[in-house]
């Protein structure tokens, strides 16, 4: 059903890593998945993909102000050595502060600017800088929204169920990836499309806070990824699972203890067009929509 599309949506679907060191000198490698909008190279994707950017700037706030209270200590004449150990024992420090962090948008030549983020609404989109026009062959078509129907088929694409492992090189202050992660195999997965979602908006942002629910849930790995129909037009973003409650909570024995297991349906989460294409129009990005 979805082959088709598959194809369509594989030439503007693409992986996203972030890495992150941190100051106990752990590495981490997580992916994520975007979308390439255009020829210009914007991109969209899901705005918690920036999560480890805004921790970093949040982060950086505090490495500065104990970077300025260990010197003011060490650089204390009238502290002897032993005093000044103790002092700087007891200033709040966070082994898990983001020393430095990388995205990796698809390529080694990429890099991304221009990024304008909606938390709320879990949008993001950016521009990529040295942007190729040979590297994306087809660019995204996406529904029109006052036509979308319930119960219609939708795909979710985007990279699950593979591990990326990175290491940082303090001699040339950069980040490598594991010579065997990439290329990093797509993953779709179907379901239909179950209702319209609208949650509750803080007044931080512009637009209704509008989800497009699936029957089946997105994989750690696909967000920021299209959901699209059997003619590869996007209908959204994929932005989280949630876990819906079945009202049913049956009792299971296991070692010899009674245990109560909740039962829940999960289901996907995904931005809604019309969200988007507001947030495109809003930002001057040009984009195809679909005819009907």
């Amino acid at each position: 059903m979805f082959a088709k599309a598959y194809q369509i949506a594989s030439n503007y679907t693409q992986p996203v890593l972030i890495s992150t060191l941190r100051f106990d000198g752990t590495v981490e490698c997580s992916v994520g998945t975007f979308v390439i909008v255009n020829a210009e190279g914007w991109i969209i994707t899901a705005a918690h993909i920036f999560d480890i950017m805004l921790t970093h700037q949040r982060d950086t706030v505090e490495i500065n102000q104990y970077n300025q209270e260990v010197s003011e200590i060490e650089n204390n004449r009238l502290i002897s050595i032993h005093d000044k150990k103790r002092r700087i024992a007891k200033l709040k420090f966070n082994p898990k502060w983001i020393r430095t962090y990388s995205y990796w948008w698809g390529a080694d030549m990429h890099g991304i600017d221009n990024i304008h983020l909606l938390t709320e609404n879990d949008i993001a989109i950016g521009k990529l800088t040295n942007y190729n026009l040979q590297f994306c062959p087809q660019y995204p078509v996406f529904k029109k929204p006052d036509n979308l129907a319930i119960g219609t088929s939708l795909c979710k694409l985007g990279y699950p169920f593979h591990e990326v492992n990175a290491t940082f090189n303090e001699a040339t202050n950069a980040f490598q990836i594991a010579p065997n992660a990439l290329p990093i195999p797509r993953f779709p997965i179907d379901g239909i499309f179950t209702r319209e979602v609208l949650q509750y908006n803080s007044g931080n942002t512009p637009f209704e806070v509008k989800f497009i629910e699936t029957s089946t849930p997105g994989f750690r790995g696909q967000s920021g990824g299209p959901i699209f129909d059997t003619a590869g037009n996007i209908w959204a973003i994929q932005s989280r699972t949630a876990h819906l409650a079945l009202g049913f909570s049956p009792k299971v024995v296991i070692d010899n203890k009674e245990i109560t297991e909740h039962q829940f349906i999960n289901v996907g989460m995904g931005v809604h067009v019309e969200t988007i294409l507001k947030f495109l129009d809003a930002n001057k990005v040009q984009y195809e929509i679909s005819e009907s």
